[in-house]
């Protein structure tokens, strides 16, 4: 495939029903068809190879990031995460920490599951996070009580 492919192209979901053959060859020139339904969510077209690269990228990326946790360089990864992930220079120490480990773990988890929504569940969660420390208003209003955060939740009670 060429350097130069294009990531996705936009097609409507008509176009796949009407004419798939000639559809599915244009996955010679895009990685991915995202197919455009009017009354439902998009779905993708994309070709297994591609699927299992991506697989493949996933599951590096979280094992380099569990390695580097595990080898004692947090520091190193806390110092480039802001490149990856600007929003994160809003968070606290305490919370980045949290973050790190939570994105470690999690990425791991989602990699063997060959399940990216939990990783991308928890990347809107801390950007959600990120955006009220950002805001001194929006976190001053969280925080009050007793409207705002009441501390933590204890834990159910256990039934025998």
């Amino acid at each position: 495939m060429d350097i130069m492919t294009a990531a996705y192209e936009s097609v409507p979901f008509s176009e796949l029903l009407h004419h798939p053959a000639a559809t599915a060859r244009r996955l010679e020139a895009v990685r991915a068809l995202r197919l455009r339904r009017r009354d439902d969510e998009d779905l993708a077209l994309i070709r297994v190879d591609q699927l299992e690269q991506n697989t493949t990228v996933v599951d590096f990326t979280s094992r380099l990031l569990a390695g580097l946790v595990r080898g004692g360089n947090v520091a190193i990864l806390r110092e480039v995460l802001p490149d990856a992930l600007p929003w994160s220079t809003f968070l606290p120490k305490d919370d980045l920490d949290s973050f790190v480990g939570e994105l470690v773990s999690t990425a791991q988890g989602a990699a063997a599951l060959d399940n990216l929504t939990p990783l991308a569940l928890l990347l809107t969660q801390w950007r959600h996070s990120a955006e009220i420390y950002a805001d001194p208003t929006l976190h001053a209003a969280l925080t009050r009580e007793p409207e705002g955060d009441l501390g933590p939740v204890p834990a159910p009670e256990t039934t025998a």
